[in-house]
């Protein structure tokens, strides 16, 4: 029997492919044979019946916990992100002392500060503008080499380049916990049962902006 892949035969796409997460959260649904194989569980016999019903209480307690975990996860982005825009501030604010800094750059770290909740989608989109006011004080930063000798300036965005690691490494969780759950979502009977009754949908995991995208396939040295 040949590879059903054969990487010497099969069409290759010589321009490379890139990817992108789909912003869409599907609805977890089962069909009747899911309600036939219940009420068969039933008809054969109560000891069946009970039997299922006890996993499916074990598979709603599972999900919950799990969706607890998704939100402590979510949670440590929220804390990393808070950290960084203080720091940031700080970075602006001692950069300010140093050269002309672009006003709007403290005004947009203020907003950042509001001290709301994001939900999933809205985390995203702050991380990105977040990451583009960074790479406005690390331009400003960078042309500017005598300022690398000032102590306080080098520590402040030493530690915004520790928070950024951070963050990236908390996202790599949530993403993880996210797959976990869009995985155990589906699986039948007991947990896709669950989560069908309980209106359960896919969760989406942590997207980057066109623009982060664009610039990682620039040239840095």
């Amino acid at each position: 029997m040949a590879n059903e892949l054969d990487e010497l035969n099969d069409p290759v796409n010589q321009a490379g492919r890139d990817v992108a997460v789909i912003e869409k959260q599907l609805p977890i649904k089962t069909g009747w044979g899911s309600v036939l194989f219940e009420v068969l569980l039933w008809v054969c016999a109560i000891i069946p019946g009970l039997i299922f019903l006890i996993m499916k209480i074990k598979a709603g307690n599972y999900l919950s916990q799990l969706q607890q975990k998704i939100q402590h996860d979510a949670s440590q982005i929220d804390n990393y992100l808070e950290q960084r825009v203080v720091i940031l501030q700080n970075c602006a604010r001692l950069l300010d002392k140093a050269i002309d800094l672009d006003k709007t750059t403290m005004t947009q770290i203020a907003a950042y500060r509001s001290g709301a909740n994001p939900n999933d989608g809205e985390r995203n989109e702050i991380a990105q503008k977040i990451d583009s006011v960074g790479r406005s004080i690390n331009i400003a930063f960078e042309n500017y080499p005598d300022l690398k000798a000032h102590a306080e300036i080098a520590d402040a965005m030493q530690q915004n380049a520790y928070l950024q690691k951070e963050i990236t490494a908390a996202r790599e969780v949530y993403n993880d916990t996210v797959a976990v759950w869009n995985r155990d979502i589906y699986a039948w009977p007991t947990k896709m049962i669950v989560a069908a009754k309980r209106g359960y949908t896919t969760r989406i995991p942590f997207s980057t902006s066109a623009e982060v995208k664009e610039q990682a396939r620039g040239v840095f040295f």
